[in-house]
């Protein structure tokens, strides 16, 4: 019996940058993109509805960034059970 692939939701607003994560991502079994989102406010739609098991979030993004939208899926997930890292170099 296999496990199931871990299901993810690409969040960013370049989508060259979410193009490049979705075939890293589709090369590997483990892995399976269910939603994307071009900006923060509309990544917490199918954060809500697909349920992932990872979001991967871009920070800056214009309107809603990264760090307040991954605020608004927290707050509207009082019973999910996953936890999103944001990872950005310094500047």
């Amino acid at each position: 019996m296999s496990a199931r692939a871990a299901r993810v939701v690409l969040a960013d607003d370049q989508p060259l940058v979410r193009a490049g994560l979705r075939v890293l991502m589709a090369d590997t079994a483990d892995i399976e993109v269910v939603g994307e989102a071009g900006a923060g406010a509309e990544a917490v739609r199918p954060a809500r509805d697909v349920r992932p098991d990872v979001v991967v979030m871009d920070i800056r993004m214009p309107g809603v960034d990264g760090i307040e939208a991954t605020r608004l899926i927290r707050r509207n997930a009082d019973d999910l059970a996953y936890e999103m890292g944001l990872v950005a170099p310094q500047r």
